[in-house]
């Protein structure tokens, strides 16, 4: 199925969709040992190599969900610049990439996705 480069670029877990666009406009992606500058360009990721950094990419992350019920003293997010705990310090034995979906503050408690 052919979706935008961007959309696989993410998919792929090398950046956010917008860092992904930025990539793209750098020169850095290649598709098919072409590089690709133009944004909104379809490709189908299980027929076409893509390539970030001159790193092929692998196949799109498998999505998993959880449902976290946040203790206070943790951030809805996935890091904290200032080194304090966030929602994936609760989860250290996951390998894949988790996003947090929702937010709460820091001192309240809740259920995340």
């Amino acid at each position: 199925m052919e979706e935008r480069l961007q959309k696989i670029i993410s998919q792929a877990g090398i950046a956010s969709r917008r860092a992904a666009e930025k990539l793209i406009l750098e020169g850095r992606v290649k598709v098919d040992g072409k590089v690709i500058r133009e944004l909104g360009q379809k490709f189908d990721p299980a027929v076409h190599t893509v390539m970030v950094d001159q790193q092929v990419l692998k196949s799109p992350e498998q999505h998993v969900y959880f449902l976290l019920n946040k203790p206070k003293g943790y951030l809805s997010t996935a890091k904290d610049e200032r080194g304090r705990k966030t929602v994936l310090d609760l989860l250290p034995e996951v390998g894949e990439r988790i996003y947090p979906v929702g937010r709460l503050d820091n001192n309240t408690e809740g259920l995340l996705c």
